[in-house]
């Protein structure tokens, strides 16, 4: 069987949907499947095409056995819409390009969905590839963009709606990355097969009992300190002001610190924040690559992982979950919903505090800070679960079994 993975992100670039489709190819290469990747210049979080990319407008690599074929993208530092619509539109444009004159034909095209926009790269390379098309929706666009405020143009999302169901309408398959992404598609489209495919975790990579970390000491930090990190994108949508605020409310205890390890749109805003609360308990770390992550999670105590209290993240799943509760680091969650459900209700993997709540995120600080044995019953508890449903060959099997069936 010949898949197509179509998507704007992919490794080198650090990130969930990177480390997500990279590892997922990998699995189903390992399966038997014969799978291509069509993607982008790498170039992001930093919006800068990598050194090894610059001035190409198309590339060839192998990585890991998978065959990679990359297309030029536009990028631009600016975070306004007109700059941002360029970027998608340029590799929307390339990569049909591309995969008109480079690639061959293919069984199933699997299509990234954020960006919305390469949707249409993939019906077209659907129509003249004769494949199905399975699309991939793992952020709900442009309901998120809208409900975040991030786009106001009533014209631009009324077409950016239009666009969606027509997608939807024209893929064989669809699935969604978490439980409410997939109720959300099915109540609009109840004739359509959508399957759940979830994020997961490498329990290979992720092994606590294998990493030797000197990260405490390499960055100052005393062993008897309590570290909460939180280790992702820093933009809108997490709300990560808390973590700051929360920090405030806890300066006499000196022991307890937050790092904060990552890149985005709002890192200058929040550092600006730290220095007015003068929140000497918070550190701001730039990302880092995946080598270099099990390291860092094995030198905290805890994750913090937040997002705004609005209804659209009631049905959302934050990928780094699943990377410390691997590694037996019990979680703050500030996500109401779905991942409360699964991993405190269910799980027993942390602790729960109201989005956007800075005196609940302080007081569940508190408590675990002066309960270590509770600590580590959560952690164990994150780790069985974690094993127990979300490892990434067993989220391979499944996939595989499900895409066989319905050939």
């Amino acid at each position: 069987m010949k898949i197509l993975i179509l998507t704007q992100y992919f490794p080198p670039e650090v990130g969930a949907p990177q480390n997500r489709l990279f590892e997922l190819a990998v699995r189903l290469q390992q399966k038997g499947a014969e799978i291509t990747v069509l993607t982008a210049m790498p170039n992001y979080p930093q919006m800068e095409i990598h050194q090894d990319y610059k001035g190409k407008f198309y590339s060839y690599e192998e990585m890991n056995g998978l065959k990679v074929h990359r297309s030029w993208i536009y990028v631009s530092k600016s975070k306004g819409i007109f700059k941002r619509l360029l970027n998608y539109f340029s590799f929307v444009k390339t990569s049909a390009w591309i995969g008109m004159f480079k690639l061959g034909k293919f069984d199933y095209i699997l299509c990234e969905s954020p960006p919305l926009f390469l949707g249409m790269t993939a019906y077209f390379l659907k129509k003249i590839k004769g494949a199905k098309l399975i699309f991939n929706v793992s952020d709900l666009w442009p309901e998120s963009a809208e409900k975040l405020g991030l786009v106001t143009n009533k014209f631009f999302l009324k077409s950016a709606t239009k666009l969606e169901e027509f997608l939807y309408r024209k893929s064989d398959l669809i699935s969604g990355q978490t439980q409410g992404i997939c109720k959300n598609i099915s109540s609009r489209f109840p004739n359509k097969k959508v399957y759940w495919l979830p994020n997961g975790v490498d329990l290979s990579y992720y092994n606590n009992d294998k990493v030797v970390s000197n990260w405490r000491t390499e960055n100052n930090f005393q062993q008897d300190d309590f570290i909460l990190l939180y280790a992702g994108i820093i933009g809108h949508a997490q709300g990560l002001e808390v973590i700051i605020k929360a920090a405030e409310k806890l300066k006499d205890h000196s022991k307890i610190k937050f790092i904060l390890l990552g890149s985005g749109p709002e890192k200058e805003k929040l550092q600006h924040l730290k220095l007015e609360l003068k929140t000497e308990n918070v550190f701001f770390f730039d990302a880092v690559t995946k080598k270099e992550m099990p390291a860092i999670v094995s030198a905290i105590d805890v994750a913090v992982i937040p997002l705004k209290r609005l209804d659209l993240f009631k049905g959302a799943i934050p990928s780094k979950i699943f990377e410390n509760l691997a590694m037996k680091k019990p979680i703050l969650l500030g996500v109401e919903g779905e991942a409360k459900d699964l991993f405190i209700d269910e799980g027993k993997c942390g602790l729960a505090f109201i989005p956007e709540d800075e005196l609940d995120l302080a007081t569940k600080t508190l408590q675990l800070f002066d309960n270590r044995s509770e600590l580590n019953q959560l952690g164990e508890n994150g780790y069985k679960y974690v094993e127990k449903k979300f490892t990434r060959d067993m989220i391979a099997t499944n996939f595989w079994s499900f895409i066989n069936m319905n050939s």
